[in-house]
């Protein structure tokens, strides 16, 4: 067998495989009520300086998938505009959000979303004069940190 079939079919079934392992993964993991169903518990709430987080979803539950509720104070972020190889997802419950996407910048009101593809300085922070809320949703799969 040639060199370039045999690259060709490892490139070919690797990921295949990988996709498999995952999907097998997921069907073996015992699922029940209690680990579908996650009701807002504010005493496991991670704090931030600007507010709190609230993981429905961690990166340990569905393979590095997420969905994590935002609050941040009034005149506040979380964190600084940032980049990520990760795309995201954010969905605003509550307040007042100011998006930041590549140097420009909206100010949002509840019921608004923002997707930020892979690799774009974004941002949100709270334009308001109440909590903002946000919803996420992240796939760390490529990145261990789910700090941001």
């Amino acid at each position: 067998m040639s060199r370039f079939k045999l690259l060709f079919i490892l490139l070919v079934t690797v990921p295949v495989f990988l996709i498999s392992a995952e999907k097998d993964s997921l069907i073996s993991k015992k699922w029940s009520i209690k680990n579908c169903v996650n009701q807002f518990d504010k005493s496991k709430a991670v704090s931030t300086k600007a507010g709190y987080q609230y993981w429905f979803a961690d990166k340990d539950f569905l393979n590095g998938r997420t969905l994590k509720m935002s609050v941040v104070k009034p005149h506040d972020a979380t964190h600084p505009p940032h980049k990520h190889s990760e795309d995201e997802f954010f969905f605003v419950l509550e307040g007042k959000a100011r998006f930041f996407f590549d140097g420009d910048s909206v100010i949002c009101e509840p019921y608004s979303s923002f997707y930020c593809p892979s690799m774009v300085l974004h941002g949100i922070s709270n334009a308001g004069d109440t909590e903002l809320k946000y919803l996420v949703i992240k796939d760390y799969q490529n990145n261990n940190n789910h700090n941001k």
